[in-house]
């Protein structure tokens, strides 16, 4: 178990086992006369000559790995050379399957510095049955060495469940901010910067809608705000110290009216912060382009015990005044949050169902029992999946039980699909798609293109503009033209509201342009807007508002726009800033969806099941839940022949015995408000 499956980790022996990959390597045990010495042992590896980034230092571990366990890998590294001070380095798995198809798995990677060693850890798992498998090092620019001084691959501890969070004492729904409503002068508050603090009136006395929400009836507000003036940063404006009134991992809510003086230039950004030993942490963002009052609101949770905790508000320009009033921050309560969603789940998602018999006797209507067992709830609820992750058979048994929906996570991708102009490679998104067919489950085509720079290959970028749109047209010919009929929605062009990179080159018609030839292509797929940090209240980029203007000028210029993704990667999520946004977007009469909820690869603890296949709380949570969406009855038949319940939208199994028999039978309930008569012969 403890065994590190590197040979020859710290160099004792020398280069055995260890090899250059495009480039050489040496041994020291010292370098830079004497400067950079071994963090421990008595030596380290150097890679030298380096002309491209995945130069490195390897050793091939073949046979030393096994498929379905999770191993952690640990590395002590630094650059040196080639006036580059710090620099990416990532530890890579090459891995060969059997019919000789390639794959890099990133490991681990840290930001290396020329000044001294530090430390680089991750964990992986092989799905697959490898034929070959090398880790290797690289990253730095070209010319730059990486130095190595040990490489450990070990099995990984398996990790402990994590403490439930302590909730004793929790005061839900009270305001920890002192002062709040400036009864008390600017006491409690003090100015960062030399700006100067005051008290104004005239501010609404309503807490804001969002609020009002989660809190429910509650007293007016004072109508004093704080006005800050003579604000010289950005940064500037009014603090206060709350360290001692934060519980570790409850979520709190954010709330204020804010309003900004004249002088203004512009639309100003507004953001109520928050510096946790120093570093900031978003309570909530808006944008503010009128003298107006707008409701700002954000989350926030703490993981680790601070030393120091300070709530500011912060944005405008120099030279703008800034008012705040009502600033409310209060921790929430969840339990009574899920008491309200399961009312509301069964007033929105359920319908009135009522069977009525044909072929029963009259006489023995009374006598008959009905036993209705909902097996299939239709609301989608899907997984992303990856090439490598359908190897592992108990991925895939996990997958296709309880999951009818799926993205791939990366497969689809331009970059993926074409990662050299002409090198196609579609292979990886056949076998998914495949898979996926033969167990009925739908799958989104994600995605066509994405919008933003860093996401975009080189040879792309290098192209003129007659030779992109170029190959936009054969993008969209080749992916739908293979796929028609086959992926029920496409994200078409990801990420708008945070990136312009076909917009910049291509002039503003591309992006409708894009929708409109996607619907000739393939008129069955439903094409989608996606993006991020639209319900969370945290980036003024990407506001409800601004998505929804975002939308009406594509549908403007002709474009299908079907429906509306939502990403859904909200670090603190809170119920009433989420539905806020939602029925915002819902005024456009589209369907919303969440479309990214929250993958592994944007979050570390996102998994379900662990690596030895046992389910962890979050997984026992999500199945529980697929349990409680399911509609359950039993009863008899009235005199008239017909049983009634209500419930979900799916696939039934009813069961109906008589005194002479005992039939079962298949039904379907559609989506729908009205009741819904189904009749059933017996």
């Amino acid at each position: 178990e403890d065994e590190n499956i590197i040979i020859n980790p710290q160099f004792d022996d020398g280069l055995n086992n260890w090899s250059g990959r495009g480039c050489k390597i040496a041994l020291h045990d010292s370098m830079a006369d004497g400067k950079i010495l071994p963090k421990s042992g008595k030596f380290f590896a150097s890679t030298t000559e380096r002309t491209q980034s995945w130069n490195g230092i390897k050793q091939e571990i073949t046979g030393r790995v096994q498929r379905k366990l999770a191993y952690e890998v640990t590395a002590v590294v630094r650059i040196f050379g080639n006036n580059v001070t710090t620099s990416d380095v990532r530890a890579t798995l090459w891995v060969q399957a059997p019919d000789l198809r390639e794959q890099y798995i990133g490991i681990a990677n840290v930001q290396a510095t020329d000044k001294d060693w530090v430390q680089m850890q991750g964990k992986f798992l092989l799905n697959g049955s490898p034929s070959k498998v090398v880790v290797y090092l690289e990253g730095p620019p070209a010319g730059t060495d990486i130095l190595v001084n040990t490489l450990v691959i070990k099995h990984a501890a398996k990790t402990p469940p994590s403490t439930p969070p302590d909730c004793e004492g929790a005061a839900f729904g009270v305001n920890i901010v002192e002062n709040s409503n400036m009864a008390n002068g600017t006491n409690g508050w003090f100015p960062l910067g030399n700006c100067n603090l005051s008290v104004g009136t005239g501010s609404p006395r309503i807490i804001p809608p969002m609020a009002r929400d989660s809190l429910g009836p509650h007293e007016s507000l004072s109508g004093r705000h704080i006005l800050v003036t003579n604000r010289t940063q950005t940064w500037m404006g009014p603090a206060q110290m709350i360290t001692e009134k934060l519980k570790l991992f409850l979520t709190y809510q954010v709330s204020a009216w804010v309003r900004i003086g004249s002088g203004s230039t512009g639309p100003q950004n507004v953001n109520v912060a928050l510096s946790v030993d120093n570093q900031w942490v978003n309570g909530g963002q808006v944008e503010v382009a009128d003298d107006r009052w707008h409701e700002i609101g954000g989350s926030f949770r703490i993981e680790k015990q601070p030393s120091k905790v300070m709530v500011y508000i912060q944005g405008p320009a120099s030279g703008v005044d800034l008012m705040i009033a009502g600033l409310q921050i209060f921790a929430v309560d969840r339990y009574a949050r899920f008491k309200y969603l399961r009312r509301q789940t069964d007033k929105i998602r359920k319908r009135d169902i009522i069977l009525k018999f044909s072929g029963l006797d009259s006489i023995g209507n009374l006598g008959t029992l009905v036993r209705v067992r909902q097996i299939q709830n239709d609301f989608p609820i899907g997984s992303c999946i990856s090439r490598s992750n359908i190897d592992n058979e108990d991925f895939v048994d996990f997958f296709v039980k309880h999951f009818n929906w799926a993205v791939f996570g990366n497969e689809l991708k331009w970059y993926w699909t074409e990662p050299q102009q002409g090198n196609l490679n579609y292979k990886d998104a056949d076998e998914m798609l495949d898979l996926c067919q033969k167990n009925k489950i739908d799958t989104r085509g994600h995605c066509i293109f994405w919008d933003v720079d860093g996401t975009v290959q080189q040879w792309i970028k290098s192209l003129n503009k007659t030779d992109l749109m170029k190959a936009v047209q054969n993008r969209l010919n080749g992916l739908l033209t293979r796929y028609k009929g086959k992926f029920k929605h496409y994200d078409v062009n990801n990420e708008m509201l945070h990136g312009s990179f076909y917009q910049d080159r291509l002039g503003k018609d591309i992006r409708a342009n894009m929708f409109k030839t996607a619907h000739q292509l393939d008129p069955s797929a439903t094409l989608f807007v996606n993006d991020y940090h639209v319900e969370d209240g945290c980036d003024t980029r990407s506001s409800p508002e601004k998505y929804i203007q975002h939308i009406l000028d594509l549908q403007g210029q002709g474009a299908p726009v079907g429906g509306i993704g939502i990403q859904g990667h909200i670090d603190s999520p809170v119920g009433p800033i989420v539905c806020s946004a939602l029925d915002k977007l819902g005024t456009l009469g589209i369907p919303i969806w969440f479309t990214e909820l929250d993958l592994f690869m944007s979050r570390e603890n996102a998994h379900l099941v662990n690596a030895e296949g046992e389910l962890n709380e979050a997984g026992k949570r999500y199945l529980a839940l697929k349990q409680e969406w399911l509609s359950h009855s039993h009863g008899y038949v009235d005199e008239e022949g017909l049983f009634s319940f209500r419930g979900f939208s799916g696939t039934y199994n009813v069961e109906v015995v008589t005194l002479t028999q005992k039939v079962s039978k298949t039904f379907v309930v559609d989506k729908g408000d009205s009741p819904l008569v189904l009749t059933i012969d017996l």
